[in-house]
């Protein structure tokens, strides 16, 4: 909480948005004016987008407004986006409360919602202030949450691995939450997509590798109608990732089985329910495509990735 004070000091206008699912944690940080939002996929458009600068609006809040979005990666998409567009624009910061918003989505800057169940069609990139990550929420978060965020962990280490973090997360995510065994993890995560971001924050080159796994996850997502969540569907878009990059000799044979087994290991499901045929709808619509193409990201091997044209 101190350094979240400490961080917050300097800012005299600030407005809360928080999930309903963690208000008795968000409404401990400060006496501000919140704004309380139901952050599922269901809800991730526009319509909570306009509620909240709505909000905003009758609260008076002006250009030096600072937007404070505490819950998950779907929290921080919606907030982001709504600071982004609210006059043009004021300031926002995030306080992460699960695993996936603190290792990826709260990381970096994009902001989204979905249009038509396609995934994060509206949005923006716009940095925010600072990113606070304390482990206290994590430790009442339940395990099917946390594992949510346990792909995106991974992903990050398969683009980066230094220091053995994909092999001790691997372990780490394999056993009941322990915050000495998670805490230097997370920040290695966060450490590593900041610096990757610092270096191409609008996505025009090297930050396209973050997108690991996520050509295949939004259309598992778009097939399953909502039933699929991101963190599972990313665990799945990582697999046929591998399988794609030994299909095209970028990998070496095995590399989607020891992933596979990896994951399993962690309590990841690994196994896409949908044919090639049925994703290639969804596929087509990727918001990433651009003149027919698509940059996708093949695996070459664990801590080295590649962006080629497909």
């Amino acid at each position: 909480m101190d350094t979240l004070k400490i961080s917050l000091f300097k800012y005299k206008n600030i407005f809360m948005v928080y999930d309903r699912n963690v208000e008795q944690y968000a409404l401990k940080l400060g006496k501000y004016p919140s704004f309380a939002i139901t952050a599922d996929e269901e809800h991730k458009t526009m319509d909570t987008v306009m509620d909240i600068c709505r909000w905003l609006l009758a609260q008076k809040a002006d250009k030096g407004a600072l937007l404070l979005a505490v819950g998950g990666g779907t929290t921080s998409d919606i907030a982001g986006f709504a600071a982004s567009i609210y006059k043009r624009g004021i300031r926002y910061a995030n306080v992460p409360t699960t695993l996936l918003a603190q290792v990826d989505a709260a990381i970096g800057g994009k902001t989204g919602v979905n249009l038509d169940g396609f995934k994060n069609m509206l949005g923006v990139i716009r940095q925010p202030e600072f990113v606070h990550i304390t482990p206290k929420p994590l430790e009442t978060l339940p395990e099917e949450q946390f594992l949510e965020g346990a792909a995106e962990m991974l992903k990050t280490f398969i683009i980066c691995d230094k220091d053995n973090n994909y092999r001790n997360a691997v372990s780490a995510l394999s056993v009941a939450y322990d915050e000495k065994l998670m805490s230097p993890l997370i920040k290695a995560a966060g450490k590593a997509k900041k610096k990757i971001v610092k270096k191409d924050p609008e996505e025009k080159g090297e930050r396209r590798v973050l997108n690991l796994g996520h050509t295949y996850a939004h259309a598992i997502e778009w097939c399953s109608k909502g039933t699929i969540s991101h963190g599972k569907a990313v665990a799945m878009g990582i697999i046929k990732a591998a399988e794609k990059s030994e299909e095209k000799g970028i990998a070496a044979v095995g590399l989607a089985e020891k992933l596979r087994e990896d994951f399993r290991y962690c309590g990841l499901q690994t196994v896409c329910p949908y044919s090639e045929a049925e994703l290639q709808a969804a596929i087509e619509q990727d918001k990433k495509n651009k003149d027919g193409k698509l940059n996708f990201v093949f695996i070459e091997k664990i801590g080295k990735v590649t962006v080629k044209k497909i």
